[in-house]
């Protein structure tokens, strides 16, 4: 079982995609997908690492964890990788610490928040990432992911018509982060279960714009008023 806090920021994966990122993992997790369990940070931000560790024996009945060697928890991020291993075998729970995935380039983001953790540089992170979506960088966001980034659009199914070969959506539609404002080639469309259909992507502030040779959408599930509509980048 996978848990995820919730913060009010546009996530990288969109909630509605995550279930298909996770069975990608299942080959590394004994063939098994991973659920996943959220909890609103709010109710768990307050703990110490034992109250945290507690919560999890007792109340969600955890039997195992597993966490990065950096990984920082309980009130103001007061414990650590070790000190999570520990209690975990005193509330007889397994703990399994893995090693950072690092960037093959090894290129350091230049912010204050990776400054100040010299030993975080060339790791992969959420902040990597998102600092190479803002750059439009989705070959480097590829590499830091593992796997082609995936923007999810509630539309409405009325609105996948193309006009001259494009469909024109508003950024507000999108469910989660975009790549930065730019024309990116050799992407993917995916409506439905259907087969991708390559197509090409310009992205600026307040809209996304999708060419395609496809006249209409007949894969499209037109007894629903909205549709999830998937673009591949890479």
């Amino acid at each position: 079982m996978c848990f995820s806090l919730l913060l009010n920021r546009a996530p990288i994966v969109a909630k509605c995609d995550r279930k298909r990122v996770l069975s990608s993992w299942a080959s590394y997790c004994g063939n098994i997908a991973p659920v996943e369990f959220e909890i609103e940070f709010a109710s768990v931000r307050h703990l110490n690492p034992q109250q945290f560790v507690e919560k999890l024996s007792r109340e969600l009945r955890v039997c195992g964890v597993v966490a990065g060697e950096n990984y920082r928890f309980g009130y103001r991020a007061s414990g650590d990788a070790s000190e999570l291993v520990r209690l975990c075998k005193d509330f007889g729970i397994s703990a399994y610490i893995i090693n950072s995935v690092m960037d093959k380039n090894q290129v350091s983001v230049n912010t204050e928040e990776e400054d100040s953790k010299s030993k975080e540089r060339g790791q992969v992170s959420s902040t990597r990432v998102r600092h190479a979506l803002a750059a439009g960088d989705v070959r480097y966001v590829t590499e830091l992911l593992g796997r082609p980034h995936r923007v999810i659009s509630r539309t409405r199914t009325q609105d996948l018509t193309s006009k001259r070969g494009r469909i024109s959506l508003q950024t507000s539609s999108l469910l989660n982060l975009p790549p930065g404002n730019g024309v990116y080639k050799a992407c993917s469309l995916i409506v439905g279960d259907k087969h991708p259909i390559s197509c090409k992507v310009i992205v600026d502030t307040s809209n996304l714009y999708i060419e395609t040779e496809e006249e209409r959408f007949h894969n499209s599930d037109e007894s629903q008023e909205f549709q999830l509509l998937g673009i591949e980048f890479g």
